[in-house]
């Protein structure tokens, strides 16, 4: 005799769905960052795990914008490790050279503080400000931390996006790397304009590190 629960099974079998009728994976389930890190061309330029870290820190704070920039600072400094995203045209606008802060190490970024005196680079993801100019440095614009004990004293710190003369393919020759800052995340006075430009008022930053 045949139980109960197995005739059930065989009288209603025809609602199942067959193999062909399964559900596919919704697009949402799609990993985004892999996606328009293909889209970008970014390859060859940074690597897929350095630009998915970046961009789902921009998902998890719910946060937005046009331009994107990562300071991959897993790189050396004479490297270019800088990376400017536009994600509307989904194209790399910019790629050049960033400092790290002396408190993090001399040719590689190999520590990270976000306590005032330290002197130290800072991780995280970052809220471009404003414009303004700084007394010691010229044009400059704000950063405001957004990781909660990673980055949150930035402002404090007077931690700021700014060109610096040690910021440049002569001093990469003549020292075997960059000039370092404060912890600020520095760049060449020719690149200050377009940061200016790209950045000012709205665009993100995230620094990454190990």
């Amino acid at each position: 005799m045949v139980n109960t629960p197995l005739l059930f099974v065989l009288l209603f079998s025809w609602l199942l769905p067959t193999a062909k009728e399964m559900p596919v994976p919704a697009a949402e389930e799609v990993n985004t960052a892999a996606v328009l890190y293909v889209e970008l061309g970014l390859e060859g330029h940074m690597t897929e795990q350095v630009f998915a870290a970046g961009y789902n820190s921009v998902a998890r704070h719910g946060a937005s914008a046009r331009m994107l920039a990562i300071a991959d600072m897993t790189q050396p400094s004479t490297a270019k490790r800088l990376y400017i995203i536009d994600l509307e045209k989904k194209e790399l606008v910019l790629h050049t050279w960033v400092a790290h802060g002396q408190g993090s190490g001399e040719l590689k970024c190999t520590a990270f503080s976000n306590r005032e005196g330290s002197h130290a680079t800072s991780k995280g993801l970052y809220r471009v400000g404003a414009e303004i100019v700084s007394p010691k440095h010229g044009a400059a614009l704000l950063l405001h931390g957004l990781d909660r004990g990673v980055n949150c004293q930035a402002e404090s710190r007077e931690v700021i996006m700014h060109g610096a003369e040690y910021v440049s393919a002569d001093f990469i020759a003549q020292h075997g790397r960059l000039g370092r800052s404060w912890g600020c995340p520095a760049v060449s006075r020719a690149d200050m304009p377009r940061m200016i430009d790209l950045l000012a008022n709205g665009g993100l930053l995230y620094v990454h590190g190990r």
